[in-house]
């Protein structure tokens, strides 16, 4: 079989029920739509992580975060500009293993694995890079609702101006965000154009919809959900270009599309949902967690299938380089299961993954096996705006840890059955007491056995610095959110 051409469209802080095809009733979404159509769309699918820089680093690599030392920095949920720690060069990722089997690889858009130079995309796997180098909140702004400390909003404005990368020089700084997505589609069909003869993987890695949510014109007017809207509206237009591209190179038939999102929604007052799913973006309840996924390869995968089996991000790595006849090392542990049993099949089969485990940083906060998912802790996080653990907050770790929920049934989490079945209780506690000696339990003090080094620097440096005589277009963004 010729090697397919593989396309991964990841969004950023896309919720569950964003999309037509997953229930939104108010956000328009034809084109992605139209690709679950054509293709097979996943209704029980995970990112390794609720927040980004763990879940993207997972994805690459195949593994949990913890694995890879990439549960959480120096304290932080996420990578911030200029820190010491990346993801390690010495790591295999989908592109790295693409590329030593002849692929041409590239991502545009965001990567937040690090920005130091030697943890850059093109120190990855990927032969050019053009994007953001983490979230697009982390640049230059006015302010920020959730605080009123002068220092703090001190310190958020004195953020280094948001760079525009290209392989590994910086060659914008400040971008007008209402115009970055259609400069990257540009640069995403002149990539397909120049490597048609193929085989390429390109990695799109949008921007929208993290805050602050910039649009253009044309998908504000068209919005009923306000810019959230507008920019779902944008994440369909991109798709729509690189599934009419592909047409019109005659490459349709012969590459791999895979579009999914780095975790759930924020919040649902902002305009985004996870549909009926409880939680959101930085829980590991369902609506921190599990995501869209659809899944297109005319002639290859069952046009219009749903599949309800179990299946994760880190599962891409073993899956891709197997359909593309790439190796992965033998010793190294990755987590990822080969899924091409469920991609090319209409027809039931046995399940590659039964079982995932839910992290919150480096805490094993749930598992799941089966229909059954059982919570083992949650981090009592305080408000961002008072800094106080609420009673609220309190009182809903109180009922639901420990907590059994039945997730064919109760989608939501809304009812905690832990008392109802202690065997199952019983099975899914040694499952989790298993992942804890493996790759280790913040929660419950325990280190894990096989867990690798993130990647460090000595001296790193935040790749600007702003200056007040640089012709920036906007020196700082006029929005006050942060995602």
């Amino acid at each position: 079989m010729t090697q397919p051409n593989i396309i991964l469209i990841n969004c950023d802080d896309l919720g569950y029920g964003d999309l037509g095809v997953y229930g939104s009733k108010i956000n328009k979404t034809p084109a992605i739509d139209r690709m679950a159509a054509e293709g097979m769309r996943f209704t029980d699918f995970y990112m390794a992580s609720p927040v980004c820089s763990p879940s993207r680093g997972a994805m690459m690599t195949g593994c949990y975060p913890p694995r890879i030392s990439f549960g959480d920095f120096e304290g932080n949920w996420v990578l911030m500009p200029g820190q010491a720690v990346g993801l390690n060069p010495d790591e295999t990722t989908i592109a790295g293993a693409l590329k030593d089997v002849g692929y041409t690889t590239k991502i545009i858009g965001k990567w937040h694995c690090g920005d130091q130079r030697e943890f850059l995309p093109t120190n990855h796997g990927f032969d050019s890079y053009f994007g953001l180098p983490y979230s697009n909140d982390m640049g230059r702004q006015i302010d920020d609702p959730h605080t009123t400390d002068p220092e703090r909003i001190e310190r958020l404005r004195a953020r280094p101006p948001l760079p525009l990368i290209r392989d590994e020089e910086v060659v914008q700084e400040q971008p007008d965000l209402r115009a970055l997505t259609e400069r990257y589609a540009e640069e995403a069909v002149r990539f397909i154009r120049d490597n048609k003869a193929g085989p390429f993987f390109l990695y799109f890695a949008h921007m929208y919809v993290h805050l602050p949510l910039y649009a253009p014109d044309r998908f504000v007017n068209a919005s009923d959900n306000g810019d959230y809207g507008a920019c779902v509206g944008g994440v369909d237009w991109v798709t729509e270009v690189l599934m009419d591209e592909l047409k019109r190179q005659d490459l349709d038939e012969n590459t791999l599309v895979i579009f999914t999102s780095d975790n759930g929604s924020r919040m649902q007052d902002q305009g985004g949902s996870n549909g009926a799913l409880r939680g959101i973006k930085g829980t590991t309840w369902e609506g921190g967690q599990r995501v869209p996924c659809i899944v297109r390869w005319p002639g290859r995968i069952p046009a219009g299938e749903v599949r309800s089996d179990i299946a994760s991000s880190i599962d891409f790595l073993p899956t891709i380089t197997g359909i593309a006849g790439a190796n992965i090392p033998r010793d190294t542990i990755i987590d990822g299961k080969d899924i091409s049993s469920l991609l090319f099949t209409a027809d039931d089969v046995t399940p590659p993954r039964d079982e995932f485990f839910y992290y919150m940083g480096n805490r094993l906060e749930a598992v799941r096996k089966g229909k059954w998912k059982l919570h083992v802790s949650r981090e009592l996080r305080p408000d961002q705006r008072t800094g106080v653990v609420t009673q609220e907050v309190l009182d809903a770790n109180a009922n639901t840890i420990p907590g059994l929920f039945d997730l064919e049934s109760d989608i939501g989490e809304t009812t905690n059955v832990y008392d109802n079945h202690p065997d199952v209780v019983a099975e899914l506690s040694a499952l989790a007491a298993a992942c804890r000696e493996d790759i280790g339990d913040e929660a419950t003090g325990v280190v894990g056995k096989n867990i690798r080094p993130a990647g460090r620097v000595d001296n790193p440096d935040t790749l600007t610095h702003y200056d007040p005589e640089h012709p920036y277009i906007y020196a700082e963004y006029d929005k006050a959110e942060r995602g």
